[in-house]
């Protein structure tokens, strides 16, 4: 029979699981090699400072402790369990420490819900027993947790036959096991010190969002790396992001996937739930996270963000004494999205005479000359940030500023300019001995080889400023009330009387359901026509040719209300015609598309991009979770390609870009208002008008939960 607990704190829980006085090793080895030793073996050696007991039914000491025959023998109720011991006891060894009062437990144990069958059913188990007992539970499959301030090593991992070093601000979270341990490797021998490294495994109970979440609280931790093959929990992972952006702590996310074969791959590591790739783009931009791609990418941007300085503008100056490489700069500058303005008049005025065999105009081409006297660079640097306003500066000095007669000059120049600036970011690429450049780094300077990579991690830590500098969004509620959308299939006419009325705007039409109200509905238009059969059911009308543009005149208009009947019941016997919509051709603007999908794990999200083929052809489209507001509605807009024909180009006069990010927030809305019970949205064309004109849904389909469109 099972015992009913009372359920303590969850996130008591999670600090028990994290920041243990006393841990039980159950499975614990005299072995240090082995898997149950090994996590002994690095804590007594690190020196942990809490009280370990070892459980092994078989042998009185391990590894010089005394050991008990089981969690029950144990004189006190420990914190944390570290769990290493067959799957097939798992279950049991669990139950035990939860009668016994453990607080948590990190399951090492693999042959869950990774291997399907049995192991799914087990795992579900062990998330049961989390939920009935209030024993926080990490993994099972995972590699466990390094905390590296209190010395805890609970840990498997190889890594730790090296010693481990002194705690940093850099706190990993990672599904992966091998994969966040190979994070802190790279990260050592960058000299980036780690606080903690969490792997979560398969995640039955504890998951990637809540440590992100407690990661944004810890004192130790500046910023958080995160990797994650799925996440089951949308809404928590937002509250985490949310969180940390309120605290001003970046966090950098790897969420792999991207591919098809990528996202079939971490369904079979972890069991995870992948979901739409382009959901996770709108979550990370939505809520200030920065989505990395690789290694590198992840550990250039956290060992910038030791620096503690996130811009709020995006000014970037480029100082080089390579005119080439200034020229490969700006580029990859303008790439990133950064404003590699040029210097004022004036200010390029000073810089000729203070350098006068400079470039002056940024990137500044200040050649080699200017390492004679150095005095002559510091006021380059002063003129560029003073007068310049750059937000950032990236100086290419590559092995010159390596030279043992530069390094002190250097940073003499570099200090007074950092005390006169010090909410400026300055990135030096430079290449030398290590011991050169542990100089500049321990002076507290970011340097980088490669002056590409220093702008891209300037980059990331422009958009941390601006989402930690920037008003939090005031998210709108969703639309109501509302009535309840159909649980049957909605044709266009049902679709655009409900889109109107949660305040999307739909071009003018008429229902008819002859000939003569067809004629009577176009020489009401006094325009030529568009005719589209109406329908439920019925989403791809132009296939079946249902649809007819450009009709002139009414007499035209009663004989193809009839034709359109015969063309549809002949092309697709099953479908169900309801008449026929009419409604006037609108000229110009611009095509865009507006849509809503319900994401497994997120809810619904609205999709923006170009209209028409436009979509197929460039898959230039953006996401948002709804709700959001106008501003967002503007970000989202301002992400695709076709935002610069939406401003104007050649000459062609802005569309309203007010009035479509007014329409994106109705449908955010609307999306959110009606959640579950929602299928999917789609508003293709969306005529987007001149500035100040409008837009105009031209045709839309809203198809309910459950029913296929």
């Amino acid at each position: 029979m099972q015992k009913d607990f009372p359920l303590p704190d969850r996130c008591a829980g999670l600090r028990a699981l994290l920041e243990p006085a006393a841990i039980a090793l159950i499975g614990a080895s005299d072995d240090p090699a082995r898997i149950g030793g090994r996590p002994l073996r690095y804590m007594l050696e690190a020196g942990f400072a809490g009280r370990i007991y070892p459980v092994n039914p078989n042998r009185d000491m391990v590894q010089g402790l005394k050991a008990y025959p089981s969690i029950r023998d144990i004189p006190e109720p420990v914190d944390c369990a570290i769990i290493a011991v067959p799957a097939k006891i798992v279950i049991a060894t669990i139950e035990d420490c939860a009668a016994a009062g453990t607080k948590s437990a990190i399951i090492f144990s693999s042959g869950f819900a990774e291997i399907g069958g049995d192991g799914e059913a087990m795992q579900a188990q062990l998330s049961d027993i989390a939920a009935r007992t209030g024993i926080r539970i990490l993994g099972p499959n995972c590699l466990g947790i390094l905390s590296f301030g209190p010395r805890f090593f609970a840990t498997f991992s190889s890594t730790g036959d090296a010693g481990y070093a002194e705690p940093g601000p850099l706190a990993i979270i990672s599904q992966s096991g091998a994969y966040g341990t190979h994070l802190y490797a790279v990260a050592r021998s960058w000299g980036l010190g780690v606080s903690h490294i969490i792997t979560t495994g398969n995640e039955c109970d504890v998951d990637v969002a809540e440590c992100i979440g407690w990661a944004a609280e810890a004192d130790e931790v500046k910023a958080i790396a995160a990797y994650a093959e799925g996440i089951k929990d949308g809404p928590a992972l937002i509250r985490s992001l949310e969180l940390a952006r309120a605290s001003n702590k970046p966090v950098i996310f790897m969420k792999v996937g991207r591919s098809e074969e990528g996202a079939a791959a971490a369904a079979s590591h972890t069991a995870s739930i992948a979901g739409a790739d382009e959901i996770y783009d709108a979550v990370f931009a939505q809520y200030g996270a920065h989505r990395a791609d690789t290694t590198e990418e992840m550990l250039d941007i956290a060992y910038a963000c030791t620096a503690g300085i996130y811009p709020s503008g995006n000014r970037i100056g480029l100082i080089t004494i390579s005119g080439g490489v200034g020229v490969q700069m700006a580029d990859h500058a303008n790439k990133l999205g950064l404003n590699v303005a040029p210097m004022p008049g004036q200010a390029q005025e000073e810089l000729k005479k203070v350098l006068p065999f400079a470039a002056p105009r940024n990137p500044v081409d200040a050649t080699a000359q200017v390492f004679n006297d150095l005095t002559l660079l510091g006021q380059n640097f002063s003129i560029m940030l003073d007068e310049g306003g750059y937000d950032v500066v990236v100086g290419f000095f590559t092995v010159v500023a390596a030279s043992p007669y530069i390094v002190e000059p250097l940073l003499k120049e570099l200090d007074e300019l950092r005390e006169r600036f010090p909410d400026r970011l300055i990135f030096l690429s430079l290449i030398g001995p290590p011991e050169i450049v542990a100089r500049y780094r321990d002076a507290g300077y970011l340097t980088f080889e490669d002056p590409c990579r220093a702008i891209a991690a300037a980059s990331a830590l422009v958009g941390f400023g601006k989402s930690f500098a920037g008003t939090r969004p005031s998210v709108p509620d969703a639309a109501g009330p509302l009535k309840a959308l159909p649980a049957h299939a909605l044709s266009e006419w049902d679709s655009r009387e409900i889109l109107a009325g949660a305040g999307i705007p739909v071009v003018e039409a008429r229902l008819v359901k002859s000939g003569g109200e067809a004629a009577e509905a176009t020489a009401s238009f006094d325009c030529p026509v568009a005719m589209k059969i109406n329908g439920a059911g019925i989403a791809h009308k132009t296939e079946i040719g249902g649809v007819e543009l450009n009709v002139a005149t009414p007499e035209g208009a009663g004989q193809l209300y009839d034709e359109l009947q015969t063309r549809v019941t002949k092309q697709a016997p099953d479908a169900r015609p309801d008449g026929v919509i009419v409604a006037p051709m609108i000229g110009g603007g611009i095509e865009t598309i507006l849509g809503v999908q319900v994401d497994p794990v997120f809810g619904p999200a609205v999709m923006f991009g170009l209209g028409g083929v436009f979509v197929e052809v460039f898959e230039d489209v953006s996401f948002r979770l709804a709700p959001f507001d106008h501003e967002e509605a503007l970000a989202m807009i301002g992400e695709t390609r076709g935002a610069k024909l939406l401003r104007g180009v050649r000459g062609r006069p802005s569309a309203d870009m007010d009035a479509l990010a007014n329409a994106l927030v109705a449908l955010s809305r609307f999306a959110a208002a009606h959640g579950d019970a929602l299928a999917s949205v789609d508003l293709n064309p969306f005529l987007v008008l001149g500035e100040g004109q409008g837009c105009l849904a031209l045709d839309c389909l809203v198809v309910p939960g459950g029913v296929e469109d």
